[in-house]
């Protein structure tokens, strides 16, 4: 047998289905590769719905094992959270025999929020593990607070009249509840409140943020007087972690670059609302009409309407085709446009498309990984917040950020008219007297300060060394 002394630490890597979830485990996994020269394995339970996913998987670097989705029982609920939860328990017994079975003892298991039923199999096997948080300190901390909020307040979160305090971070607005808050009754709010106590287990939590960014949040959840006392572990604040454009290969997309290159600089508007985000055929036709009524460039990633579920294509993203979308625009739409814009059908290179310089602005959905691609790439947003921690982070980019304007009223709340939708994109692709826009100089700002914490010896740089010396010193 080899000399296991001479083998690099092997870090196993765990994702829950979902492009959300994959993206930013496989390039954390990257970062151990890259950085530390670390042996990574990623195991990715999936759905085997989604084509973008296959793909991303084929351009991870890291050796891969993925795991086939469990059957869940009849019966199961439909609310995406709670399919999560139960296929990623159904899934330890999978998971169990493949990280007892490897050749080259893992020497750290990391999983994402939706894995932590598997942290058990960690302490049988005496490998350290820690959790990912995906997202930012703000939600990590409502998060693992739920359980006290639990008890405290009686009656349903959205209808408490002030808002839900959470000790040495910002409050969080009733209506900005995340998904499985929303209906205490309602199975995915046990499920969620089960994550939130099972992350303490952990030997520490990895969260897609940086210290400049959210000081005060992270702090909070380091102080044994605040938020500490109920997290317990240490925190790491690694971020920001996103794709490059070098991990959009594989996709046909050289006409989308194309005509962003015969556009002017900072002229164009992209509107994408993720993997999963879908709305209604009458949002969709107004934001057509704001669209074209807004007299801006713009590259529109256009999928299938549903009504009322709001995250429908999560788990089948990339699945459908181009017919998904004919027909549903308004009559005319595409002949009105066609000097100024470019629809899309299903996917677009994001990275890519934000990085260019004629992309002056963002209309998103406000998933954690969207708005680090687009901070990351300058580019201030437009926040329209569908489901899971959006409307969280749409008011933390809007409200204490400064990098984004937002609607009036919640967009899943109310149909946002073309009117609103043009003065928004105008508002943030215009510059006023030839002066850089409010939004636009925060962003860039904030970019600089991402910049400096991933450069060697800046927080997130030193962040993730230190787990690294962790990891090594077994």
């Amino acid at each position: 047998m080899e000399d296991m002394q001479n083998q690099p630490p092997h870090v196993v890597l765990l994702s829950s289905p979902g492009l959300g979830h994959l993206i930013p485990i496989i390039e954390l996994g990257k970062r151990f590769l890259r950085h530390h020269n670390f042996k990574v394995t990623i195991l990715a339970v999936t759905f085997q719905a989604s084509n973008a996913e296959a793909e991303v998987l084929r351009s991870s670097l890291c050796d891969v094992i993925e795991i086939p989705p469990p059957d869940l029982p009849a019966g199961a609920g439909a609310a995406l959270a709670t399919r999560l939860c139960m296929t990623m328990r159904a899934a330890v017994p999978a998971i169990r025999a493949v990280l007892s079975t490897m050749q080259l003892r893992p020497s750290a298991f990391i999983v994402d929020i939706f894995g932590t039923d598997s942290l058990p199999v960690a302490a049988e096997l005496n490998i350290r593990k820690f959790v990912y948080v995906t997202s930012h300190a703000w939600f990590l901390s409502l998060l693992v607070y739920l359980s006290v909020l639990d008890e405290i307040i009686e009656g349903q979160y959205v209808d408490q009249n002030k808002p839900l305090t959470i000790p040495g971070s910002s409050p969080v607005r009733p209506e900005d509840v995340f998904d499985p808050m929303q209906d205490r009754n309602d199975m995915q709010y046990s499920e969620c409140l089960t994550l939130g106590k099972a992350i303490p287990r952990s030997d520490g939590v990895l969260v897609n943020t940086w210290e400049e960014l959210q000081c005060r949040d992270l702090e909070a959840l380091r102080d044994q007087n605040l938020m500490g006392r109920v997290l317990k572990v240490p925190v790491y604040a690694v971020g920001p972690i996103m794709r490059e454009p070098d991990s959009e290969t594989g996709w046909d997309s050289e006409w989308v670059v194309q005509w962003l290159d015969k556009q002017p600089r900072d002229s164009v508007v992209y509107v994408s609302f993720g993997s999963g985000g879908t709305m209604s055929y009458e949002q969709m036709r107004e934001i057509a009409f704001g669209l074209e009524l807004s007299e801006q460039r713009f590259v529109w990633v256009v999928r299938a309407p549903t009504e009322g579920v709001t995250d429908a294509a999560y788990l089948t993203m990339g699945r459908g085709t181009s017919d998904d979308w004919d027909g549903v625009l308004p009559e005319g739409f595409v002949e009105r446009t066609w000097e100024v814009g470019l629809v899309v059908p299903q996917w677009a290179p994001q990275v890519t498309v934000l990085r260019h310089s004629s992309v002056g602005a963002f209309l998103s959905h406000c998933g954690w990984g969207s708005t680090l691609e687009s901070v990351m790439s300058g580019v201030p947003m437009i926040a329209w917040p569908l489901y899971a921690e959006q409307r969280m982070n749409a008011t933390l980019l809007a409200e204490e950020l400064g990098v984004a304007v937002r609607t009036k009223e919640l967009p899943t709340k109310k149909v946002v008219r073309r009117e609103e939708i043009a003065s928004m994109v105008r508002e943030v692709i215009q510059l006023r007297d030839g002066r850089i826009s409010a939004v636009t100089k925060r962003v860039k700002e904030i970019k600089h300060s991402a910049e400096k914490a991933l450069s060697p010896g800046g927080s997130s740089h030193t962040a993730l060394a230190q787990v690294a010396k962790i990891i090594i010193g077994g």
